[in-house]
């Protein structure tokens, strides 16, 4: 049977209430406010002293042989000096940033001639062309222009190289340092509500499991990649955005649809590539971060951040490291945790030492120890409670890659990287002794990539690879006898080719992977277009593949705890792999009013899964001392299609105010109605996809040491499952489903910036996160509770402060 909570008129006054009305008030008024003011503010130009973005002051004579080149950057508006600038010479490990006064020194440039390539954050980048002439000297200076909407970010993940994320033929959605820090985001699975077509939700009220869905689609169908390697397995799928904290990321790169003709199996429904901080600067930050939950539960983070560089940039290391400490949070007060209790640390680097000037070695090392546990009693011995989910991790993972680029046709990369981890945990209700478990997991990544920029007709790049993925897992739960050994290996080839021009872009590639539990190779191939009828106007097509392995993914391998029981998941043997056919359209447009930059993307989508992967019911089972275990078979169904429509809104005033908006409307249905519970009539909806969810992400900068944020996500009615449960009178109810409330998650930040030197900053920040205190309302209460059955906010209210110590 299905419960709709919306109709219940004692719920619907708790849950849509003055809050809801309030937010929706305000929000009308900003929104009208703001059309009221930004057109005014935009049309009130400021006179502006026009400067060349290249200029070329003297050429010298010297003595010495070397080639050398220094100056200074402009913000091209104020004419100011731009400090930390990055000054770069395309197609070399030839490189540096500018000084905290906007001045720069490059020495012993090879002779020839070079594109220089000069960015900032929050300004366009600009590129020219030099001659480096031997027994010279050259001032050359350069003025940025700003840029609020941040069209110019260099991304990876649209082709597996470095290209301009506004001429890319992909629309690929970047997650900055300026978001996590403008949301006070400890880890990623705080900050990626706030993209298109992206939603967080936790998936286990004892575990505290989060799972990030791509344009609807649960977590497994998504690929998550670290530094462009697919080292995150199925184990580490599980908790993957949790355990990554900001510290260590420099930006987050989403591509929706599927990507597994450039990164393999499990690209289905997106790919998710967490790019690492690289050291450009010398720099130190310490910064910490305190939590308290509406209840008083404390959420205390701290971190400590510092890149190092060496003379000429030759070498240089970021190192990075945080430790997190949360309590346990009980909404309803019924002894059992609904948020767990969590502790972390950790620690690593990136580092890279350039051979020459024409090649740069790079290695990353990173080492997570993380505790969880939910349910109750958590002081005591996991035997000792009603129920108790608890694990222990410990990850060590890191990787090498060479690069040799001889050219600027010729670019040539070797990279292997490793990542193990090592779990404890128990999953067990009613005491049960014997609930504990251990698993092993070792995932290995190798390969090699070529790209050759030549000319056919149009400028063309093309890449060749080829790569091998290995994973090793080894699961035991000891209360069933179970023992998971999992070995997967997968040999792939891929290969595209990508016209481009400022007019327009082709792009047609493939792959051709042999998975070791698929008979036959899997072909999966890509086409894109990207087409400006005029210079601020991107009009893309796109098609791209997916498939996922007929193996055992991170769902399979957590155990939910289930009224009085725990649920454990088989794979049918006869398994058949999943693929995914996407398909997109968008029109992505650009315009400055005055001093207003505005950025307006639409995008439709349309995505055909087949064989899909489902989840039924299928016995119960109790052991010799009565505890008692619920199967579930994943098994293939028909099939599935989500189709739908995300628009952003990105618009901003440089050092005055940035906005970004999106909303996604889309419908995500099984082909044949689907049951997974003899209690439930079968439908074709898809489990928590709502039709209608969005975000809103500002920054204000009222002084120039004074600024605030305002930042939220709505999420609409969507159908989840209930399992069955006993409620504290004793009294079982069958498995169910619920259509939800909707949710309006919103917070606020305020932050001020003390200058204690012209190197050493202080800043104090703080704010409130959800709050209207917009929270599930009818969490099961007891031993007898169904812990998968959670949704909306991952937090309540939850109020913050912070300070962070910078150079």
């Amino acid at each position: 049977m299905a419960i709709d909570t919306r109709h219940d008129s004692a719920y619907l006054c708790t849950q849509i209430s003055i809050k809801q009305t309030v937010i929706i008030i305000y929000m009308k008024r900003i929104i009208t406010l703001l059309l009221l003011i930004l057109p005014l503010v935009a049309t009130a130009e400021e006179p502006q002293i026009k400067r060349p973005n290249v200029e070329i002051v003297k050429r010298e004579a010297i003595k010495d042989p070397d080639i050398n080149i220094f100056g200074h950057v402009l913000d091209a508006s104020t004419g100011e000096h731009l400090p930390y600038a990055t000054i770069a010479i395309k197609g070399t490990t030839i490189g540096c940033a500018a000084n905290g006064t906007g001045h720069y020194q490059l020495n012993n440039i090879p002779e020839g001639t070079y594109t220089i390539v000069v960015s900032a954050i929050g300004y366009d980048t600009i590129e020219t062309e030099f001659e480096a002439e031997i027994r010279t000297s050259t001032e050359l200076n350069f003025s940025l222009p700003l840029s609020t909407t941040m069209v110019d970010e260099i991304v990876v993940s649209a082709t597996r190289n470095e290209t301009n994320r506004r001429k890319t033929s992909t629309v690929v959605n970047v997650a900055s340092a300026k978001l996590f820090e403008g949301t006070a985001a400890a880890n990623l699975s705080e900050a990626m509500s706030f993209q298109s077509g992206l939603r967080v939700e936790n998936t286990c009220g004892n575990c505290g499991a989060p799972q990030l869905r791509i344009n609807g689609l649960e977590g497994q169908y998504s690929q998550i990649l670290l530094d462009s390697r697919a080292i995150f397995s199925s184990l580490a799928g599980v908790y993957g955005l949790d355990l990554m904290p900001v510290a260590m990321v420099e930006r987050v790169e989403v591509i929706r649809g599927g990507g597994s003709a450039l990164f393999g199996s499990s690209a289905i429904g997106g790919v998710v590539n967490i790019i690492t901080k690289d050291p450009v600067r010398n720099t130190l930050s310490l910064s910490n971060t305190s939590n308290i939950m509406e209840d008083g539960t404390p959420d205390i983070n701290t971190s400590l951040g510092g890149a190092f560089v060496s003379d000429y940039y030759k070498l240089g290391a970021y190192i990075f490291g945080q430790v997190k400490n949360r309590g346990a949070y009980d909404r309803n007060d019924d002894g059992f945790s609904d948020i767990t209790k969590l502790r972390s640390e950790t620690a690593g680097f990136r580092a890279y030492y350039k051979t020459s000037a024409h090649s740069r070695l790079t290695a990353e090392y990173h080492h997570i120890h993380e505790f969880r546990r939910g349910g109750d009693n958590l002081d005591e011995a996991p035997h000792f409670a009603m129920i108790c989910e608890q694990l222990d991790h410990n990850i060590d993972g890191g990787g090498l890659k060479f690069d040799y680029f001889p050219n600027t046709k010729h670019r040539m990369s070797v990279y292997a990287s490793a990542q193990g981890i090592g779990r404890t945990s128990y999953f067990g209700t009613d005491m049960n002794p014997n609930a504990y478990g251990s698993t092993s997991d070792l995932t290995l990544v190798g390969g090699a990539q070529y790209t050759l920029n030549y000319k056919a007709g149009l400028p063309s790049e093309l890449t060749v690879g080829a790569e091998y993925n290995y994973n090793a897992l080894d699961d035991i739960y000891q209360a069933t006898g179970r023992r998971l050994q999992q070995e997967t290996s997968t040999y792939g080839i891929f290969a595209q080719n990508e016209w481009k021009s400022d007019k327009i872009n082709i792009l047609i590639g493939f792959r051709l992977d042999k998975h070791n539990m698929i008979e036959r190779p899997i072909f999966a191939p890509r086409a894109n277009v990207r087409y400006s009828p005029i210079e601020n106007l991107g009009l893309r097509l796109s098609y791209s593949s997916g498939y996922r392995a007929p193996q055992a993914y991170n769902e399979d391998l957590h155990i939910d705890a289930l009224n009085h029981s725990v649920s454990i998941i088989e794979i049918d043997p006869d398994l058949r792999p999943e693929f995914s056919h996407s398909f997109s359209a968008s029109a992505d447009y650009y315009h400055n009013f005055g001093r207003l930059q505005t950025n307006i993307l639409v995008e439709g989508f349309y995505t055909m899964l087949n064989d899909v992967f489902t989840l039924e019911n299928m016995r119960e089972e109790s052991d010799a001392e009565g505890n008692n275990y619920i199967y579930k078979v994943r098994r293939n169904a028909a099939g599935a299609r989500i189709g739908g429509i995300t628009a952003e809104i990105k618009l901003g005033i440089t050092n005055i105010f940035d906005v970004q908006l999106g909303y996604t409307f889309q419908k995500s249905k099984y082909v044949e109605p689907e049951a997974w519970s003899d209690d439930v009539e079968a439908q074709r909806t898809m489990f928590r996809s709502p039709d209608h969810y969005g975000y809103l992400n500002s920054n204000f900068y009222i002084t120039k040491n004074l600024n605030a944020s305002l930042f939220g996500t709505f999420t609409g009615p969507m159908l989840v499952q209930h399992a069955a449960y006993t409620d504290i009178l004793g009294v079982e109810h069958p498995d169910s489903e619920v259509m939800t409330p909707s949710f309006w998650d919103f917070g606020f930040k305020v932050g001020y910036t003390f200058r204690l030197s012209s190197i050493v900053n202080l800043e104090v920040n703080a704010g409130i996160k959800n709050i209207f205190d917009s929270y599930q309302r009818d969490i099961d209460v007891g031993a007898g509770r169904d812990s998968a059955y959670i949704y909306g906010p991952s937090l309540p209210r939850t109020y913050f402060v912070g300070v962070k110590l910078f150079l």
